[in-house]
């Protein structure tokens, strides 16, 4: 992907901050490392966690932050206050307009929604709903399970090899964002899909 093609990147992460301060670390230092190369932020607007300190370090940098939340959601994650917070209705809402607002997406240590978040963007690139670049910083090993699985799941035919490369994965934030900034798509990665044929959905009476 040619670098100005990237003007946001779309950061998942925990709305807790873990139990090693590395990895408060880590988001802070991407955060800081999105202004010094005139990238903003997409996030899910939180500010609990390492999404609140990715926000953090973007919005005290003079980074644009914008970020997407639910309003329920705001009884647990709490409310950016920083940058610009737009309320979505459902979560699946949420997904849809950080991921149409975001050239690329990076996944931090988190829980189950953050799990799910990285998995579904893999999908549709996989699907050919985008051909963003999707990357996880992985730090301390956090997702070398993860990664296990994924390999699991290759060597017993689930996933296609080439399809597995659809995912970069970097251990330190340098090597990250050149990754998402230099990206390429694999070649003859995910499906030929053409979704500009898809039929509209059905309105059920």
């Amino acid at each position: 992907m040619p670098a100005e093609r990237l003007k946001a990147v779309c950061v998942f992460c925990g709305s807790s901050a873990g139990k090693n301060e590395a990895y408060v670390r880590a988001a802070t230092e991407l955060g800081t490392a999105l202004v010094e190369n005139g990238l903003e932020l997409v996030y899910g607007g939180g500010n609990r966690g390492l999404m609140g300190a990715v926000a953090a370090s973007v919005a005290e940098r003079g980074g644009v932050v914008t970020g997407f939340i639910p309003e329920t959601m705001t009884q647990f994650e709490g409310l950016q206050t920083v940058g610009t917070v737009h309320f979505v209705p459902t979560m699946h809402a949420r997904k849809a307009a950080m991921a149409e607002a975001s050239g690329a997406f990076v996944a931090l240590p988190g829980g189950f929604g953050t799990f799910e978040e990285l998995l579904e963007m893999v999908t549709w690139s996989q699907l050919r709903l985008h051909d963003k670049p999707v990357a996880i910083l992985n730090t301390l090993g956090f997702y070398d399970p993860f990664l296990a699985l994924l390999d699991r799941a290759v060597e017993d035919g689930f996933i296609a090899p080439v399809n597995r490369g659809l995912l970069i994965v970097k251990d330190n934030v340098p090597d990250l964002l050149a990754a998402i900034i230099d990206y390429t798509r694999p070649e003859n990665a995910g499906y030929d899909l053409d979704w500009s044929k898809a039929p509209q959905p059905v309105v059920l009476p």
